[in-house]
């Protein structure tokens, strides 16, 4: 308990929900009885006010953290989720979510100490966003780890356990993944769309991310999703709240409405005809808490005979039992979480851990005739285009602020001898507008074109933004709602990119962005290409290392890039045929866990455990790898599982395992997997989670085994069938 409560509160030990020493569940027991009817339902909306008679004080309970402290000021920042998710590296991935959670503590007992208790400011957050990103088009994209459930979970769980920490008594932060559930846009129609969906794709590709941060990460809350999914609103539904979420996953904590989405029960989805209706509806089916004002009406929805108080007990207990979990009512000694000192935020090992993830990050996408890395010693550079000197394309959405942020152009400039002169010019907007006084979208192409005749090679910073893609409502030069309406370069730096080409010279071009872009022509034409995502405060000199060579590249793909939007079923299709490398089966541009090195690797010795296992037993695969270039590097191994004699649908191959290694040339490494009967098991047109006896294979490289893959990179991936023997059995889901 901190000055201010103490303030209020006078002896800790005077009530019995006071004393630290008591069980959990008295000390919540005892502190709900003592409130009025009026004060619980206030409780339950997310700007809870305080009650002072029982010396409770005012809480906010809306806060962010999606890639760093957001939205409370100075912060470290780090790339943004999509390409924390390309690092493939779930060890880095905890400590990220760790120095987040540390910096988050800090700041939240330095705003209480001082009576800030404003939005923002609190330990409850509304991060990871596990939603699958199953359409490039989706402007929220960038805030996922992408299109494969495997990859989402392993990312998902270790944020989420880097939030809550590992304390026996007190949760660190309070994670709530989001949005639950089947929610992946489009954004214009997210009040009031429903997502239509086979119980087989909802098992087999929505739901596994948030089984796995609830039952094994241990997230103690959960955000429900604007739409409906099969007619129900998500923030009241039955099947999901309650069937899904408590009675299947045993899930304990409490449920947030998304911002709005209560009201939109009745406004939009029209499921229910008032608020007082809407709002006992989401109590009733386990949403605790409301980001937004319809929990007021919940007085009238009990003197309609619409709800008891009993049940809104149940909402009550569960929010204030979180907030006892994370010791707001305790002796701050007693609660280690509360020792971070302040200083802790933006300091100098956080800037480091962020430098490190961005350059874990980077994919390099393509690098003909081994243009880079670039020599630094190099006599002139050209940098051009709109996302060299821009802080936006750093970030992302859902961001704090960097004390200091290094773009592409500054972490270029800072890289290269003395003697090297580094020429900039943006070349064009972000996009091509009309404008007047004769003001062509192409007027900056002719000092570009200076630029880079100039130079030894050029570097061409392009790709989104957050102006072209994110929220509803929050971007402007989007389709109005957040969603890209297409999957191209912006027209304008489209024709930047040929013009500068056409000159001949030695081109780079560094894309940034959330999600994936069809730079088919740039592939065509241009030798070398990096994806750099969104990457945080450091990501200038983290492109600025890759480009010369200080760091070898190693991210990896964590979605499928596309050719065009005509390989793509319609954005409102919620089925997952033809969609991810999951169920896709035309060739993509870039395929998922994709990404190229400045050395090479080599893998031999691929053993599996046994060539035949009985229905229920685990597998082991082993495979070497070795560093076979000449320079260190990382290696992201990755293994596929293949159903040769499924008797229903399934994905083509499934992402099991993987793990990313360090290796000196020369250098080996064996690497073991355990795949489990469960990934073995495949979810049958009912739901059902199935073992079926039968043939299976393995695949273990440093890609997916499908054609394009292999053609990109010129690896090899090893291969191993093996058979499950016995009748079938139905697993655990």
């Amino acid at each position: 308990m901190d000055d201010a409560m103490k303030n209020k509160c006078g002896d800790p030990e005077r009530l019995p929900f006071m004393n630290p020493d008591l069980p959990l569940e008295t000390r919540v027991d005892d502190l709900v009885s003592r409130m009025t009817l009026e004060e619980k339902i206030a409780q339950m909306l997310y700007n809870a006010p305080g009650i002072p008679r029982l010396g409770v004080p005012e809480y906010n309970w809306w806060n962010e953290c999606l890639h760093g402290v957001a939205r409370a000021g100075i912060a470290t920042v780090f790339p943004q989720a999509i390409g924390m998710a390309a690092s493939w590296n779930v060890d880095l991935m905890h400590r990220v979510a760790t120095v987040i959670s540390d910096e988050a503590r800090a700041k939240h007992h330095e705003f209480a100490r001082r009576g800030d208790r404003a939005i923002y400011k609190g330990l409850t957050f509304w991060s990871p966003n596990v939603n699958i990103f199953r359409d490039p088009r989706w402007g929220r994209g960038q805030e996922t780890y992408g299109e494969d459930p495997y990859l989402t979970s392993r990312m998902g769980v270790a944020f989420v356990k880097g939030l809550q920490g590992d304390d026996p008594k007190y949760l660190k932060l309070v994670a709530t993944p989001k949005h639950y559930a089947v929610h992946s846009g489009p954004e214009s129609m997210r009040h009031h769309f429903d997502a239509k969906v086979s119980e087989k794709d909802l098992r087999e590709t929505y739901l596994p991310a948030f089984k796995a941060c609830v039952v094994e990460g241990g997230a103690y809350s959960v955000m429900g999703a604007y739409n409906r999914t099969n007619g129900e609103p998500c923030c009241a539904s039955k099947t999901l709240l309650q069937d899904i979420l408590r009675d299947e996953w045993n899930f304990d904590g409490y449920v947030v409405s998304d911002c709005g989405a209560i009201l939109d029960i009745h406004a939009h989805h029209k499921v229910t005809e008032t608020p007082e209706e809407s709002a006992a509806l989401a109590v009733k089916n386990g949403c605790d808490l409301n980001c937004g004002g319809v929990y007021r009406s919940l007085m009238g929805a009990v003197q309609q005979g619409l709800i008891s108080e009993e049940q809104i007990d149940v909402a009550v207990k569960r929010l204030f039992k979180a907030r006892f979990l994370l010791g707001m009512f305790d002796p701050p000694e007693r609660v280690p979480y509360s020792q971070i000192p302040y200083e802790v935020n933006d300091c100098e090992e956080h800037r480091s851990l962020a430098l490190e993830m961005a350059r874990e990050s980077i994919v390099l996408l393509k690098n003909e005739g081994w243009l880079l890395p670039l020599r630094r010693d190099l006599k002139t550079i050209a940098v051009i285009g709109p996302n060299a000197s821009s802080v936006d394309v750093l970030l992302g959405n859902y961001y704090g602020t960097p004390s200091k942020p290094v773009t592409a152009i500054e972490g270029i400039r800072a890289k290269v001898s003395h003697n090297t002169k580094v020429l900039y010019t943006p070349g064009s907007e972000l996009v091509g507008r009309d404008e007047s006084w004769g003001a062509a979208p192409t007027r900056g192409f002719s000092e570009a074109l200076a630029t880079a005749e100039r130079a030894d090679v050029t570097i061409l910073c392009l790709g989104l933004s957050p102006k072209l893609e994110g929220e509803q409502g929050e971007v402007a030069a989007s389709d109005g709602g957040g969603d890209r309406l297409d999957v191209a370069l912006p027209k304008v730096q489209q024709s930047l990119l040929e013009a500068v080409c056409a000159l001949g010279k030695p081109v780079v071009l560094v894309l940034f962005g959330g999600s994936p872009l069809a730079v088919g022509w740039a592939h065509e034409h241009v030798p070398a290409i990096l994806y750099a995502w969104y990457p945080g405060q450091e990501g200038g000199t983290a492109i600025a290392d890759v480009l010369f060579g200080d760091y070898n590249p190693a991210g990896r793909l964590p979605i499928t890039f596309v050719k065009s939007l005509a390989q793509l079923p319609e954005f409102t299709d919620y089925r997952m045929r033809g969609r991810t490398y999951r169920y896709m089966t035309e060739e993509p541009l870039y395929p998922f866990g994709y990404g190229l090195s400045y050395t090479s690797f080599g893998y031999d010795n691929l053993a599996l455990s046994k060539k035949s296992i009985a229905a229920g037993e685990e597998l082991t695969v082993s495979v070497t790898v070795e560093n076979t270039g000449k320079v260190p590097g990382d290696e992201v191994v990755e293994v596929y599982l293949e159903d040769l004699e499924s008797s229903v649908e399934r994905p083509i191959r499934e992402l099991v395992g993987f793990n990313r290694v360090h290796l000196n040339p020369g250098e080996k490494k064996t690497v073991s997997f355990k795949i489990t009967a469960r990934q073995m098991a495949l979810i049958d047109l009912a739901g059902k989670c199935v073992l079926e006896p039968g043939r299976f294979r393995v695949h273990v490289g440093g890609s997916q085994p499908d054609k394009r893959s292999l053609e990109l990179t010129g690896a090899k991936v090893l291969s191993a069938d093996y058979e499950v023997t016995g009748s079938p059995l139905e697993v655990e889901y």
